[in-house]
């Protein structure tokens, strides 16, 4: 499964694949105030800005998936409920931690949902430790949001 670098053309179509998966696998765990927050226009306006670092899989102009970096951070991992089992989401986490790994990142970390349980099985299936809740600030059109997630972990080269 190839995994390309995403093209500025594709943003809206990575805003609504974002959105509908955030809301069909995050809206029932946040609060209210933050899901009424979670639009189309803010899933687009947060990936414009992040288009450098993002990672997709799928064919030109309609992407199945993908995979956005922020420092050591594996920042936003999302796939189209048609994706779900094909693989997409493996190839798009093995890619990466070859891009954090190739960045020097040694212990790289992401955030999830706490109660994601879907989310956290395939996290821990790939080799990613769940090191306890913290509480961050997400980004959102009104400025950071506080809420409570999972932080899982991953040693990508040795010390």
């Amino acid at each position: 499964m190839q995994v390309r670098p995403a093209d500025a053309g594709e943003i809206d179509h990575l805003a609504l694949v974002w959105h509908d998966a955030w809301h069909g696998s995050h809206a029932h765990l946040a609060p209210p105030e933050l899901v009424r927050l979670r639009t189309v226009p803010s899933f687009r306006d947060r990936l414009a800005v992040k288009l450098p670092d993002v990672c997709v899989v799928g064919p030109a102009g309609a992407p199945l998936g993908f995979c956005a970096l922020k420092g050591d951070e594996l920042n936003q991992l999302f796939v189209s409920a048609e994706a779900h089992g094909t693989g997409v989401a493996a190839a798009l986490i093995a890619d990466a931690e070859a891009r954090l790994a190739a960045r020097g990142v040694e212990l790289a970390w992401l955030a999830c949902a706490v109660g994601n349980a879907r989310a956290a099985r395939f996290y821990e299936k790939s080799g990613w430790r769940n090191a306890g809740t913290f509480m961050m600030l997400s980004e959102t059109s009104n400025g950071p949001f506080p809420v409570e997630q999972w932080r899982f972990e991953k040693r990508l080269t040795r010390a």
